[in-house]
């Protein structure tokens, strides 16, 4: 079963109609048993962090998400998804975020036009089956103000190009987790979770 986490936020209709699209049946749920019991999780997100982060913690998601990479079952984290990932945010202050992933989350500097919004080249700085059938440098669809900064420069996937080079993809283990929205991405984008899903699933 595949699990999409809804914590009251996040482009979830998009994401399930994209699944749903490539054969695969999803659930998305807010219930953390159900969360658990899945074999492949995704974790969309559009807002802002702090509100996610709150929303995750009282809807008793932390833990669970925690367990799922911890046990490196297959996730995926889409642009908010990704940012909650790592220590924590520049966003709102500054926050607390998951940890999961040492490092920040920063805001892309002032004298860009915050937040990036559009299509922008994603430049593959690994191999890796999620990049099966995807050439180096195509297009995907951005919408962001912060870009992640890990500690691990190894587990970088992708970068992009917006005034600086920055983080917009990262692969360690079973997790993979984008900057940018695959679900609103055309073709490329479908390949992507294609990749993605198909690496210990089946369509149902």
């Amino acid at each position: 079963m595949i699990a999409i986490i809804n914590y009251g936020a996040g482009n979830l209709r998009s994401v399930a109609k994209a699944v749903a699209r490539l054969g695969y049946q999803a659930e998305v749920t807010s219930d953390p048993n159900t969360v658990l019991k899945a074999d492949r999780v995704i974790l969309p997100g559009v807002g802002a962090a702090g509100d996610t982060m709150d929303s995750l913690q009282k809807l008793g998601l932390v833990e669970p998400v925690k367990q799922i990479i911890n046990e490196d079952r297959p996730f995926f984290g889409i642009c908010l998804g990704l940012q909650v990932l790592l220590t924590s945010t520049e966003e709102s202050g500054g926050y607390e975020c998951l940890d999961l992933i040492p490092g920040m989350v920063r805001l892309l500097p002032p004298d860009l036009k915050v937040p990036e919004m559009g299509w922008n080249q994603v430049k593959q700085k690994m191999s890796h089956p999620v990049f099966e059938g995807i050439p180096d440098g195509s297009n995907f669809y951005f919408v962001h103000s912060y870009y992640v900064d890990p500690v691990n420069k190894s587990i970088i996937a992708g970068e992009t190009d917006y005034g600086i080079d920055f983080c917009s993809m990262i692969v360690k283990d079973n997790l993979v987790a984008t900057q940018f929205h695959p679900e609103k991405s055309g073709e490329i984008g479908l390949r992507m979770l294609s990749n993605f899903l198909k690496n210990s699933t089946k369509p149902e």
